[in-house]
């Protein structure tokens, strides 16, 4: 696997997709989070407020994003997180995650950011600021 270092702009990072989202995925990320609003996790809940069904809480779609850059770790750290939700997130969904570099400027890495469903729909877009050590 390359080095965040040796990577040009326009680069991609390598592509990460999660399992289709599950019920209990989002009733754990509700109690890790204290977010229990009941859309995340109730059918009939989330259908009351005119919703087709269940969504992820969008800090779940944002947190997982957060995994392109696990292997990278040992050389550096996210010092900037920006993003805009674009879409919702419903069970079964597939989300892939996806980074590719925009600008280098000295030890600071920026990338544009994208998680898209299953039918290659942005659900989040936004850049990441990554800081060498």
């Amino acid at each position: 696997m390359k080095k965040l270092k040796d990577l040009q702009v326009g680069e991609e990072l390598q592509t990460v997709q999660l399992t289709p989202v599950s019920r209990i995925d989002l009733i754990k990320y509700a109690g890790a989070s204290g977010d229990y609003n009941p859309i995340h996790t109730i059918e009939e809940e989330a259908k009351k407020l005119g919703l087709p069904g269940i969504i992820a809480h969008g800090m779940w779609t944002m947190g997982n994003l957060a995994k392109l850059f696990t292997p990278f770790y040992d050389e550096g750290f996210l010092k900037d997180y920006t993003i805009r939700f674009k879409g919702m997130v419903f069970l079964e969904d597939v989300v892939t995650l996806k980074a590719v570099l925009k600008e280098r400027d000295g030890h600071h890495y920026t990338f544009k950011v994208a998680a898209q469903n299953q039918h290659g729909k942005d659900v989040i877009k936004g850049e990441v600021v990554y800081q060498l050590l």
